[in-house]
């Protein structure tokens, strides 16, 4: 190991090092949470400067991130926000959580993750450590970062250490935080798996090392369509069983029983957050420069995103079936983020079936309380809502209530009792009953 290694690494042992966060977002902020919990200090860097102020203030934005744990941090001064990029000089530790999202064509953006690579390339000196957790496309740290960091004259391996670990967080989980969570590492040389692996030995559980940081980049992507092509099968055969008459969550408790070689997975109104809708796409573009075309992930792909539809085509029947038109209808669409009892919309099915349904005519309300106003989503610039309260008067005047995120906030009973139809697309009302058709 070098000298610069051994300076880092018995800086983070002894909790000495300084810790840089970029992106202060679903990832970066309960990052920051376990380091400080950890007893490291922080600077978390973010070009939202409403994000900064906010934070420097000890208001958090996240609902699983209290003022009160922020205001304790700030006291005693081991936590501030900035949007100074020139701050990043000053930490040993520099982790980019910044998001990867895909572009009008399917394509990977890495416009966040470059973008935040030229600001620690002006700011990078000898011995600080660089690592990406935002989910990419394998070759992403070696080939887009390494050449930027390395464009001032310092070596990576040698004047700096590069890797990359994925994160891991699940919003809402009650039995996994990013401590709890096994994390995979991977560095550019030996010396740099050796001092990543030294720092989230300090604040996780455990660390599981892998040979190269595309091997770690893999891993990711595997975990992400591993879930997103059972997602689809089991959405497959939903709408297949719906019209053998068969009851698919019946089919599924049934499966489950066994305990061995069967792991559940869920249907639903399609994919939502940051991960299983966009990160299985990394790995279809980066294998055409292999020449090799991603049949299940694409297949996967082309269910997950058409359920939305399907939630469309089921409410319109059961409204004429009832004798009403879906043009005019009053539709209540109940939760709008992406899975129950968080306040995370990102890639929300909710937003695409609201979107649908307009285009049909139908007057959308929806109703969260989690998630108070819809503005500024990058695929729907232009929708803007209010969550409406959720009152019997409210339930009964609706033509069609949509069940889309299951928060066990909701009582169904009271909403199945008042609303004339209810279109449940989570086995949220378990009973069968003469007013709720399941989508």
């Amino acid at each position: 190991m070098n000298a610069e290694a051994t300076k880092l690494l018995k800086k983070i042992e002894t909790k000495k090092a300084r810790v840089g966060v970029i992106g202060l977002g679903y990832v970066g902020l309960p990052l920051v949470k376990t380091f400080l919990q950890k007893g490291f200090r922080v600077t978390g860097f973010d070009i939202d400067a409403k994000k900064v102020d906010m934070l420097n203030r000890g208001k958090s934005y996240i609902r699983h991130i209290s003022a009160a744990e922020l205001k304790d941090f700030l006291g005693r001064k081991m936590f501030k926000a900035t949007a100074d990029f020139r701050g990043l000089r000053d930490v040993d530790a520099i982790l980019i959580c910044v998001p990867t999202p895909l572009d009008g064509h399917g394509a990977p953006d890495l416009s966040y993750v470059i973008n935040s690579t030229i600001s620690v390339a002006e700011n990078v000196r000898k011995g600080q450590l660089v690592v990406l957790e935002s989910t990419t496309y394998p070759g992403t740290t070696d080939e887009e970062m390494r050449p930027i960091l390395e464009a001032g004259g310092l070596k990576a391996g040698k004047d700096f250490f590069l890797a990359f670990s994925p994160e891991r967080e699940d919003p809402g989980n009650k039995h996994f935080s990013t401590a709890t969570t096994p994390k995979v590492v991977g560095g550019l040389t030996p010396d740099c798996l050796r001092v990543a692996k030294a720092l989230y030995d300090q604040i996780i559980v455990k660390t599981v090392p892998v040979s190269s940081t595309r091997a770690a980049e893999s891993t990711k992507l595997l975990e992400n369509i591993f879930r997103s092509v059972n997602i689809a099968l089991v959405n497959e055969l939903k709408m297949i069983f719906e019209r053998m008459d068969i009851d698919v969550w019946e089919v599924i408790r049934a499966a489950s029983s066994k305990p061995f070689g069967f792991m559940p997975f869920y249907p639903g109104p399609g994919l939502g957050g940051h991960c299983i809708p966009i990160d299985p796409f990394y790995l279809t573009w980066k294998a055409k420069e292999v020449d090799y075309q991603t049949k299940f992930i694409e297949l996967a792909g082309e269910i997950n995103t058409f359920m939305p539809y399907y939630v469309r085509q089921k409410t319109i029947d059961a409204l004429n079936a009832r004798g009403r038109s879906i043009k005019g209808a009053k539709v209540l669409v109940l939760g709008l983020a992406y899975k129950k009892d968080i306040d995370d919309s990102r890639e929300s099915p909710s937003l695409k079936i609201i979107t649908l349904l307009r285009e049909k005519g139908a007057k959308v309300s929806y109703n969260d309380p989690y998630v108070p106003r819809v503005v500024g989503h990058r695929e729907y610039p232009g929708l803007e809502l209010k969550s409406v309260p959720l009152t019997k008067a409210l339930l009964r005047k609706s033509d069609a209530v949509v069940i889309s995120t299951d928060h066990t906030a909701y009582d169904y009973d009271m909403i199945v009792r008042n609303a004339r139809l209810v279109v449940d697309t989570r086995n949220a009302v378990k009973r069968r009953r003469k007013n709720v058709v399941k989508a």
